[in-house]
């Protein structure tokens, strides 16, 4: 139903109130903030290199770093202070800013989820966004980022319409303790996508034989020049 374009789609708009702007943390591209333990990440870990094993890390992994990259980073506003308490069948939240940063939903809203008992949450965002027409947002929990003591909830907006504040409903996963959530903190990662008109059907069946070849000579490619040719083949693009 969602699908990405290649073609540029225009802008996405990360809109705040006047008094706040330079106040609360702006959202950022993604590709600027990737983490530290992954800038650090040499792309061949010499210690590991010999002729049985070429050393390789992640960092040679395109879907994993293309993941990191994709959209924009909404942050949270201002340092938020959260307890978890009882095994996590409490959470309380403090700040000092003079904005509401969490308010909590009812137990009941979300009854027999995975993240019981800890209760249903949700962070204030004071960004409005919005696209150009045809462009929805998925908002996701920040991908291949270190964990944080909580974790937002996925969701899609159709934000060339809905131009209203988006709160993240988000569950504490962390054991029983004080926890400061810096002003700043990743709380979603925002990729905009472009809604198709029509379903995209899908089709169950075994390749062909020339569909088999184009799968084995991309792979043999990939393995060949230590995972460079989907590099080069995105950039030839």
């Amino acid at each position: 139903m969602f699908h990405f374009r290649q073609k540029d789609p225009g802008k996405i708009h990360f809109l705040c109130q006047p008094e706040d702007l330079e106040v609360i943390a702006p959202p950022v591209p993604a590709k600027s903030v990737l983490p530290e333990w992954y800038r650090k990440l040499p792309v061949v870990d010499a210690k590991h290199q010999s002729t049985t094993d070429s050393g390789l890390t992640i960092k040679r992994c395109m879907p994993f770093l293309d993941a990191m990259m994709t959209g924009w980073i909404l942050p949270l506003a201002a340092t938020v202070r959260l307890e978890i308490k009882e095994d996590g069948r409490s959470v309380e939240a403090g700040w000092e800013f003079d904005r509401v940063m969490v308010s909590n939903h009812g137990v009941h809203q979300v009854a027999g989820n995975p993240k019981e008992p800890s209760p249903p949450c949700k962070f204030h965002n004071y960004w409005s966004i919005r696209t150009p027409p045809g462009w929805s947002c998925l908002f996701v929990p920040p991908l291949n980022r270190p964990a944080q003591p909580f974790e937002c909830v996925a969701g899609i907006v159709d934000t060339d319409t809905y131009t209203a504040h988006i709160h993240f409903p988000f569950f504490a996963t962390a054991p029983d303790g004080l926890y400061v959530i810096e002003k700043g903190t990743p709380l979603v990662q925002v990729i905009p996508i472009h809604r198709n008109g029509a379903a995209i059907n899908a089709e169950i069946r075994r390749e062909t034989r020339e569909e088999e070849m184009n799968r084995q000579t991309i792979y043999r490619n990939t393995i060949a020049g230590h995972g460079w040719y989907r590099k080069c083949a995105r950039a030839s693009r």
